[in-house]
């Protein structure tokens, strides 16, 4: 078994061994990973943080050994850049562009050094709201976690994680955490909802607001209303969302 860490500001993790593969999500700068399979130009990886299988190019991945694996597995807390964007001091002293989000636990690892503004720790519910505000206006982008292009999942999930809280990565799986509620009356601005197509399979997910508002990704971060129906878009007059079912994760 092989180990790496992500090197770069971002890395895109493929379903195929491919440049042109569709991106099913990312790697941000210093979260490490497994290598479950390695081939001369791609591997195929289960990251650490929420055990998702992927493939990365080789040139865009940096191999650690086994120790150092499992010494940032035992971390007690896990660093995380709180910054919109902020910096990395590499070896040769470049500036490396990081992104909200991203792992600092050990830059030293890559013989970087940072000195910008972490979060770690489990921190009040209430703190989710104050970080969704922050991805508002963030473009979607299927597979994205950043706040320059995101999807509905990468959005929860980044939000929990910064707060400290493991979400999944996809809607579907972040639904199987939880608590289910009965009403939506019985829902706190942090909790999460979420919603299914035609057939049943649940491919949305959103963070609950006061007074009735959601924050979620639709063609970009944004506030709606919700209800017992769905997500009311007040500026199309219509619902875009059908409400499947509400999870207190915390």
């Amino acid at each position: 078994m092989q180990y790496g860490i992500c090197p770069l500001s971002i890395v895109p993790i493929r379903t195929n061994p491919d440049d042109c593969a569709e991106m099913s999500s990312q790697l941000l700068y210093g979260e490490h990973f497994k290598v479950l399979e390695n081939r001369k130009k791609w591997s195929r990886i289960r990251t650490a943080y929420d055990k998702f299988e992927g493939w990365i190019a080789n040139n865009q991945l940096t191999f650690i050994s086994e120790p150092i694996y499992h010494e940032l597995e035992t971390l007690e807390t896990q660093k995380i850049c709180a910054d919109l964007i902020s910096h990395i001091c590499t070896h040769d002293g470049m500036l490396l562009p990081i992104l909200m989000g991203s792992m600092v636990n050990a830059p030293a690892l890559l013989e970087h050094s940072f000195e910008g503004n972490v979060c770690h720790g489990h921190k009040p519910k209430e703190s989710l709201i104050n970080t969704a505000i922050l991805y508002l206006k963030a473009p979607f982008l299927a597979g994205g976690k950043t706040p320059f292009g995101i999807d509905c999942s990468g959005f929860t999930q980044m939000v929990y994680k910064i707060n400290g809280y493991v979400l999944a990565r996809t809607a579907m799986e972040q639904s199987k955490q939880g608590e289910a509620l009965s009403f939506i009356e019985e829902s706190e601005p942090g909790d999460l909802a979420f919603f299914d197509d035609n057939e049943g399979v649940i491919d949305h997910v959103g963070i609950i607001l006061q007074d009735n508002h959601i924050i979620h990704v639709n063609g970009h971060v944004r506030i709606d209303r919700i209800d017992h129906t769905g997500i009311f878009n007040t500026e199309e007059k219509l619902y875009t969302h059908q409400l499947r079912v509400i999870k207190k994760v915390i």
